[in-house]
C-alpha cells in the first residue's frame, strides 16, 4: 500500500446489492476511495454458470488493478465469492481480498428457536463453498435449517420493484414453511436481499434476527488494512460505474444521496474500457 494516498478498493456485484455492502463500508473506513462496479449487463450472477461468474470476476479485478491501482477488493456477492475468491487471492496475492459468504455461523449463534431460515441464490445454495461452511458449522449446535433458493427477487429488486404486490408474494411463498416452523433467524444470503428486509420482517409477523455481512466486512477491510498502515483518517470518496442499465432511484435510496454512475463496456478483447 502507497503510505502517501488513500487507501483504493474496489468492490463489485452483479448489480445494486452489493451497495449494501458499500454502504456498510461509509460507517467504518475512512481516508479512501471506492470504486463500484455494478455488472448489470451480466446479471443475475447467481443463475450464472461458474465458469461464467469467473470470467467476470476476473475481469473486473483487472480493469480495478488497471485502472486504479487498487489495495483491496471486495467481492460484494455470495455467488461469485464461491465461485472465484479462491483463484482471485492466487493469481493477485498483492491485494487484500476479501468475499462475501452467508452468515451461517452468527446465524447458529443467535437463534433461540434452534430454526435458521437460509435465503440465497441458487448458484450460492448449490456451491462448494457454502456446502463446505454448512458441513463445518453443523456440529456446533443442534440447529434445523431452512433452505430456500430465491431464483428472480434479484430481478425484481433491480428493477425497483422491491415493494411491489408481485415480490411479496414470491416471499410469502418462500418463508411460508420457516413462518410455520417458527424460524426466529434468517440468513439474506444475498447483498440485495437486505433491501427485502421490512417486508421480510412483515411476512413473518415476528421478532427475527435477520444476518447479513456488509457490517463484518467493513470491519474485517478495516483491520486487514491498518495491518497494511491505512490510518483510517480523511474523506471517503466514492465513484460508482455499471456495465448497463441501473436504476438511479434504488442507489438514492441505499446511499441516502444522489450518486453520478458511468457506464463502462466490455471491448472486444474482453476486458473492461
Amino acid at each position: 500500500m502507497r503510505n502517501d494516498e488513500a487507501l483504493r478498493i474496489g468492490v463489485f456485484d452483479s448489480g445494486l446489492g452489493g451497495l449494501t455492502v458499500v454502504q456498510s463500508l461509509t460507517k467504518v473506513i475512512k481516508g479512501a476511495e471506492i470504486f463500484y462496479i455494478a455488472d448489470t449487463k451480466n446479471a443475475p450472477y447467481g443463475e450464472k454458470t461458474p465458469e461464467q461468474i469467473l470470467q467476470y470476476s476476473l475481469k473486473i479485478t483487472e480493469y480495478f488493478i488497471d485502472n486504479h491501482q487498487i489495495d483491496a477488493l471486495i467481492i460484494a456477492c455470495n455467488t461469485a465469492t464461491s465461485a472465484a475468491v479462491k483463484i482471485l487471492r492466487e493469481k493477485f496475492p498483492q491485494i487484500i481480498i476479501i468475499g462475501t459468504e452467508p452468515g451461517i455461523k452468527p446465524a447458529i449463534e443467535q437463534t433461540n428457536t434452534g430454526k435458521v431460515g437460509v435465503l440465497a441464490t441458487p448458484a450460492t445454495l448449490k456451491g462448494n463453498k457454502y456446502q463446505q461452511l454448512v458441513n463445518a458449522l453443523a456440529h456446533e449446535k443442534d440447529v434445523v435449517l431452512f433452505e430456500q433458493a430465491c431464483p428472480g427477487l434479484v430481478e425484481q429488486i433491480e428493477k425497483g420493484k422491491k415493494d411491489d404486490s408481485s415480490t411479496k408474494a414470491m416471499l410469502e411463498m418462500w418463508l411460508a414453511p420457516m413462518k410455520d416452523s417458527s424460524v426466529d433467524t434468517i440468513v439474506l444470503g444475498c447483498t440485495h436481499y437486505p433491501l427485502v428486509a421490512e417486508m421480510i420482517e412483515y411476512i413473518m409477523q415476528r421478532e427475527l434476527n435477520l444476518i447479513h455481512t456488509g457490517e463484518a466486512i467493513a470491519k474485517r477491510l478495516l483491520a486487514l488494512g491498518q495491518e497494511k498502515g491505512h490510518d483510517n483518517e480523511g474523506a471517503l470518496k466514492i465513484t460508482l460505474y455499471s456495465t448497463d442499465h441501473i436504476d438511479q432511484d434504488l442507489v438514492t435510496h441505499i446511499l441516502g444521496k444522489t450518486m453520478n454512475i458511468k457506464q463502462i463496456n466490455i471491448g472486444k478483447n474482453g476486458t473492461y474500457q
